[in-house]
């Protein structure tokens, strides 16, 4: 029997002004549900708080877990220096008064041209900047507010590093001295688990290896934090389960389960880190 196929139905983009809606009611809908905007659960912190310059920040969000913080702009059209300059002011000046926390600048328009996206990715390598495009879409006359992330610094700026240029002790020492003491520290506690491995330098990582396999590797990002990525074989539930017991909101990329955090925070969390190796030690001993 020939199936039949649902009919497509045809959809048009507008623009907020055309679809008769304003820069303080995009404002409002982000307040209203930070999660539309695809950072993960977030929550509001204040709306168009003002900043000591005289200016104001469109929105400050943070993360249910109260670790990072969002400066976030709002623009109608396209984006223009003025938008950008200010989005890093906020950001500057937030992350000054909460040091002790993770800090993005995030910048949402509705059109971010190819010119501007060049400046954003330039300075994502030293300033952590997301950047998002916002579009209403209308289909049989209803419409949608979609966000769209063009720009993320979590993780396009590993995408584009090669990470295979390897290094010395020496240049870590000068890049991150507190990183190199945590991959020495956590190699040091499992060379009983993960036997025969190696301890790795890259340009951009410290990369704890064994069978040439990637078993933990420490990514440095802004300020005093580290992305980890630990590969995980079968283990991956109960993986998850002890960083989530320790307030861990970990996601995946392909076996590996990565989490970012402050590198003083994961050199309180050893024992944290040791029951994870034991389990991949425990997976891949069957897996010989």
């Amino acid at each position: 029997m020939e199936e039949t196929m649902e009919p497509l139905h045809e959809s048009k983009s507008l623009t907020l002004r055309e679809a008769g809606y304003d820069e303080y009611w995009l404002q409002g809908v982000i307040c209203d549900n930070p999660g539309l905007i695809g950072l993960g659960e977030l929550q509001l912190v204040a709306r168009e708080k003002i900043i000591s310059s005289g200016g104001k920040l469109d929105i400050l969000l943070q993360n249910v877990d109260e670790d990072t913080m969002y400066e976030v702009e709002v623009q109608l059209g396209e984006t223009d220096p003025s938008h950008i300059i200010r989005t890093i002011e906020y950001w500057d000046f937030i992350r000054k008064k909460y040091p002790q926390r993770q800090h993005f600048a995030v910048l949402i328009a509705e059109s971010i041209t190819k010119r501007f996206f060049n400046v954003i990715n330039l300075l994502s390598a030293n300033i952590p900047v997301i950047a998002i495009q916002c579009q209403v879409i209308e289909i049989d006359k209803k419409r949608s507010l979609i966000f769209t992330k063009v720009l993320d610094a979590y993780e396009e700026p590993e995408d584009i590093q090669n990470d295979n240029e390897l290094v010395d002790e020496k240049y870590w020492e000068t890049k991150s001295k507190e990183m190199l003491t945590l991959a020495q520290k956590v190699f040091d506690l499992t060379r009983d688990i993960y036997k025969g491995a190696t301890l790795e330098y890259n340009k951009w990582s410290i990369v704890i290896k064994q069978n040439m396999y990637n078993m933990i590797k420490f990514h440095k990002k802004s300020g005093n934090f580290t992305l980890v990525e630990m590969k995980y074989g079968s283990s991956k539930e109960e993986i998850f389960e002890i960083l989530e017991k320790h307030g861990i909101l970990p996601t995946e990329r392909r076996d590996k389960a990565r989490f970012t955090i402050p590198i003083d925070e994961l050199l309180e969390k050893m024992d944290m880190l040791l029951e994870i190796t034991a389990l991949n030690v425990n997976w891949w001993k069957k897996e010989e």
